[in-house]
């Protein structure tokens, strides 16, 4: 028997012919969708791939290549947590106060071990991660360099120090060291950012109050968010910026453009104008984005609307003129600032629009956000407004986007709010689809900003769309995306009212409970009055009353809290109509206790009880709570008590002196 590799080398030497034979034979009277001329291509291929067999190197396949391919087979599970607090199951947040509590200190620790590893390297030398992740390992925050060199200075630059960056700096001067103009650029770059003080570190010491400025404006951090978000200084007056720029020999337009930046940043909008027109006097060209601070301050240098736009005109105009090319940034400037320019946005915006679309640049979510300011600054857009809004969704449908501006993160909770003022549902559903394409969800905002637009999104479901589409929308975005306020809940009340599924409040209550919502007492007021509302099937009235059990349970367990009134009568009629009398009279009992005046009709209903069950005794009580609270009810209640129930001399005495003490005086 002749080898196997004899008979292979046999068969690869032969033409294409039986090779051709056989793929016709088995492709050729199939209807798999092959032409003719791909049959006699393929064919050919197969007979000049028989003079030389290539092998394909071998795959090689990135590191995160596995987990990719796992990800693309699972999807979000709308019952779970966000993902962000899966790591502790038991810590997952059930409540929006949770949620909150929960995402600040996640931050807060992540940040505290970021000051940690940063500021103590030695500990954290091994790196045993795979893949290496470069950000997550320690980063080099030390001085090294303790000699006056232009080598230090550059390190002081790259570590942010500013306060070492402009000391180091002033000993090289007054040693007699040139630096170069490429430091100098950076050096001021930093100054101007952080205006001339040193940048807070995560987890480090932070400042509470910022201090006056050259402006006069002094600018208070607003509470419930971080102190590096909204901690801002203003210029001073000759800080180490302007006298460095003062000091330099010759000034360019880097120079100019740190400067000016820096003062826009920090609140000197005048001082920047001036420093662009001591540019322009020295024969300087702005770069684009001197230009976009300059535009975004304009609003602030003049106080009528014409004045505002003339200014922005006349840079745009200066720059066309200096060849500086516009960007993205450059318009969505524009378009803000026109936000401030009243009633000359509505006839400008467009036209922006179409010259950045002239000019082949993309609209970012910033862009359009800032046109949906323009046109629905009230509420009451009209139809017309409305109608530009649905044009641009329908512009945007399918579209993914990445985040090219810092305020992109604002336009879908604008869109939303704009759909649930006019009530347009079906706009609605377009921008939620809209969120869905890629991972557009991640240019909602922060946790705070996706509340919002989620919030609105479930407020308008409820207003206008049919309960078990409200339902499914419940299920799908909560927990997972959105933990619903106490008016959310509300809003879901509502909608079970408006469609006549109150059969559905005991499982409301349940996630009323779970979302933390139970010390809100309108909200549970609001239930037990729906329930109490009308009679219902005696299926239905037995799960209101274990509804109502529980909700006593939870007030009783919060010794702050006080009974109301309205409260008292709803859980004591549930009782009532659940035939639950012995725990309905416990609750009648709580009226006195708790110095709450019982409702004539909650008194009625009770002394129907009394009198199907032949209850004498309670009927004489009943009387007596009704002229403790000196009710004008008290004579018709022991009128009918003397003529329908069976009572002992005793009982007739004292119902007979309640009586006469309830009769109206002449």
């Amino acid at each position: 028997m002749a080898a196997p590799g004899k008979h292979i080398g046999h068969y690869m030497q032969r033409n294409g012919r039986l090779l051709r034979y056989n793929f016709e034979q088995l492709w050729g009277n199939r209807s798999f969708g092959w032409t003719p001329a791909l049959r006699q291509q393929a064919a050919g291929i197969t007979t000049e791939s028989t003079e030389s067999i290539v092998i394909p190197r071998k795959k090689t396949w990135s590191k995160e290549a596995v987990l990719e391919a796992l990800a693309l087979t699972v999807s979000r599970d709308p019952t779970a947590h966000p993902y962000q607090f899966q790591d502790d199951s038991y810590l997952s947040p059930r409540t929006s106060a949770e949620f909150r509590l929960f995402t600040l200190s996640q931050e807060s620790g992540r940040s505290a071990a970021k000051y940690f590893v940063n500021n103590n390297p030695k500990f954290f030398t091994k790196d045993f991660a795979e893949p290496h992740i470069p950000c997550l390992m320690p980063e080099t925050v030390s001085l090294r360099l303790e000699e006056v060199t232009e080598d230090a200075l550059k390190e002081r630059i790259g570590l942010r120090k500013v306060a070492a960056a402009v000391d180091m700096y002033d000993q090289l001067l007054q040693a007699g060291t040139a630096v170069s103009i490429e430091t100098t650029h950076d050096l001021l770059d930093l100054i101007c950012f952080y205006c001339d003080r040193d940048p807070i570190e995560e987890g480090g010491p932070q400042e509470e109050d910022a201090e006056e400025g050259a402006e006069g404006v002094k600018r208070q951090k607003p509470k419930g968010r971080r102190a590096n978000d909204f901690l801002k200084f203003t210029w001073k007056e000759k800080n180490n910026a302007e006298r460095i720029f003062n000091l330099l020999p010759e000034r360019n337009t880097q120079c100019y453009s740190a400067l000016i930046r820096g003062m826009v940043k920090h609140g000197a909008y005048a001082k920047a104008f001036s420093m662009y027109t001591d540019m322009l006097n020295n024969r300087l060209t702005a770069d684009v984005h001197t230009f976009n601070a300059l535009i975004s301050a304009a609003p602030e240098v003049r106080e009528k609307y014409n004045e505002r736009w003339d200014l922005i005109t006349e840079l745009l105009t200066q720059m066309n003129q200096q060849k500086v090319h516009p960007n993205l940034l450059t318009f969505n400037s524009t378009l803000k600032s026109l936000r401030r320019c009243g009633y000359m946005a509505k006839t400008q915006a467009p036209h922006t629009l179409n010259e950045m679309r002239a000019l082949g640049i993309a609209p970012s979510l910033a862009t359009y956000d800032h046109i949906v300011a323009v046109f629905f600054k009230s509420a009451s857009s009209g139809p017309s407004n409305i109608d530009i809004l649905e044009e641009m969704i329908t512009e945007l449908k399918g579209t993914s986007f990445t985040c090219q501006d810092p305020n992109d993160v604002l336009f879908f909770s604008s869109a939303m709010r704009i759909c649930l003022d006019n009530k347009d549902l079906e706009l609605g559903y377009k921008v939620h689809s809209l969120v869905e394409v890629g991972e557009n969800w991640r240019l909602l905002g922060d946790s705070y900003r996706q509340s919002i637009y989620y919030g609105r999104f479930f407020n308008l479901l409820c207003m206008m769309e049919q309960i078990d589409e409200v339902l499914k929308w419940y299920r799908r975005i909560i927990p997972s995306l959105y933990y619903p306020n106490s008016q959310g809940m509300r809003d879901l009340l509502q909608a079970l009212d408006t469609d006549s599924r109150l059969d559905l409040l005991p499982t409301i209550w349940k996630d009323i409970k779970t979302l933390g919502h139970d010390n809100k007492s309108e909200l549970v007021e609001e239930l037990l009055g729906l329930m109490a509302r009308e009679k219902h099937s005696p299926e239905v009235l037995e799960s209101f009353a274990a509804c109502a059990l529980d909700v006593k349970s939870v007030i009783d367990g919060r010794p702050n809290h006080e009974w109301s009134a309205s409260s008292l009568s709803h859980v004591t009629t549930l009782l009532l109509w659940a035939n639950k009398s012995q725990q309905a009279w416990e609750m009648l009992q709580l009226f006195k206790a708790k110095n709450r005046v019982p409702s004539e009709g909650l008194l009625n209903n009770f002394l129907s009880l009394c009198h199907s069950s032949g209850d004498s005794q309670r009927a004489m009580e009943l009387v007596q709570l009704s002229a403790a609270f000196c009710l004008p009810a008290t004579s018709g209640l022991a009128k009918q008590t003397l003529a329908e129930f069976e009572l002992t001399e005793e009982q007739r005495a004292v119902v007979s002196e309640l009586e006469a003490a309830a009769e109206p005086s002449d």
